[in-house]
């Protein structure tokens, strides 16, 4: 099969295992992928599984004698097309700082990719998230021609849709993680779009993600959120749905599983909430350890809310994983989230923002162990059958080779 290129913001990226257990999934399948990262990501904490594809990718800085001679073929072969190109970009991103700096910043870049696909014979190239990089590989389709899509998954279409609509006409179809998704793309782009988009759920490897345990009754009731510390997490009001709990005689035990620009915040919340004692930070985790957390969990939360900035979820993967593992959940009634918790079945949802509900889930689910076991068994059936790793990435390999006549 041709190979197939992935563009995306940076790599590797702690947070992004959807993006990774893609590309594995993809060459399981028999799916050559190449890998062309916009940024090397340098985070401290890297997935053992990502740091074997990092040698693979196809980094390439901003400025290099490479990336001048791609200008310079360009230019000389497709003159017209470049300098459309080019303005295409800039005109579609002026205005806003982040689009139009990125602009500047990854054209050179991209035309570089663009040059290096067509010496490898990359058959398609397809973009994870709908924002920058869906930005370069439509720079790549304009200078070559060769077919591309790109996923939608959350913030990247919720803050800020600059280029949306020539993004979807260019390509050749767009996948999004929801129908929630799908219908702001719509909404955005004109009806005439919709046969464009396909609804294809990212999906969590249900073989190595375990099911139910026999019995957690006699535990400590814990509650687990894995989760970047940013304001769409929603854990401050986790953290205040917790104090509920601790002012009424609940006992539980509460881990946060991350990192990110709010921990000083966050930790100031526990600290003048006296909770100290009951919510345990454990810092930015590789995923074998993440599963661990998992395992010992009795509940899984999510708090998510809309950001100030706009920015929403998608359908979190954390929440895949842990309805995978037998774990009921407790997540906000927002955004796909309702595709995937069948409220009162496999989890229970609350108004995002509402910390007096959230905590009534909690202690709902701390009292009654039977319902416990029982949304955590719906919630491994759920995901079997709709969350599936596998099927999920043999409908985009199909997609890839298919395109939109799929």
């Amino acid at each position: 099969m041709p190979a197939v290129a992935y563009i995306m913001s940076r790599f590797p990226k702690l947070t992004e295992t959807f993006v990774l257990d893609e590309i594995l999934e993809m060459e399981r399948l028999g799916v050559h992928i190449e890998i062309y990262p916009l940024l090397h990501g340098r985070e401290r904490v890297v997935h053992a599984e990502a740091r074997n594809l990092v040698g693979r990718a196809r980094y390439q800085p901003f400025l290099s004698i490479g990336v001048i001679a791609a200008q310079w073929h360009f230019i000389r072969r497709r003159p017209r097309v470049y300098l459309k190109t080019l303005a295409e970009v800039l005109r579609g991103t002026f205005g806003n700082a982040n689009f139009f700096v990125g602009a500047l910043g990854i054209f050179p870049k991209a035309v570089r990719f663009a040059r290096d696909m067509q010496d490898r014979d990359i058959s398609h190239v397809h973009a994870q998230f709908a924002n920058h990089p869906a930005v370069a590989a439509l720079i790549v389709h304009r200078l070559t021609g060769i077919p591309f899509s790109f996923t939608a998954r959350g913030s990247d279409i919720h803050v800020n849709r600059r280029m949306l609509d020539a993004k979807v006409e260019a390509a050749a179809f767009a996948i999004t993680v929801s129908s929630f998704n799908k219908d702001v793309i719509v909404q955005e782009c004109g009806v005439h779009a919709r046969d464009k988009i396909h609804v294809v759920y990212g999906g969590v490897d249900i073989d190595r993600l375990q099911g139910p345990r026999e019995d957690r009754t006699g535990e400590p009731f814990t509650i687990l959120c894995v989760a970047r510390f940013e304001e769409v997490k929603g854990h401050a009001c986790l953290v205040e749905a917790c104090r509920l709990l601790r002012d009424r005689g609940v006992r539980f035990e509460c881990h946060l599983v991350g990192d990110g620009p709010l921990r000083k915040r966050l930790m100031r919340q526990i600290a003048g909430a006296g909770l100290g004692n009951r919510i345990v930070l454990h810092g930015a985790c590789p995923y074998s350890d993440v599963l661990k957390q998992l395992s010992r969990a009795s509940v899984a939360v999510l708090a998510t809310v809309p950001a100030a900035n706009g920015k929403r979820e998608g359908i979190p993967n954390v929440l895949k994983e842990a309805m995978a593992c037998g774990l009921p959940v407790v997540a906000s009634h927002i955004s796909g989230i309702p595709e995937l918790v069948e409220d009162g079945r496999s989890g229970l949802l609350v108004p995002p923002g509402d910390a007096a509900a959230l905590a009534d889930a909690l202690q709902r689910l701390h009292d009654d162990p039977a319902l416990r076991r029982t949304m955590g068994c719906a919630g491994r059936e759920r995901i079997v059958g709709k969350f599936d790793l596998r099927a999920s990435t043999r409908r985009r390999a199909e997609l890839f080779t298919t395109g939109a006549a799929c």
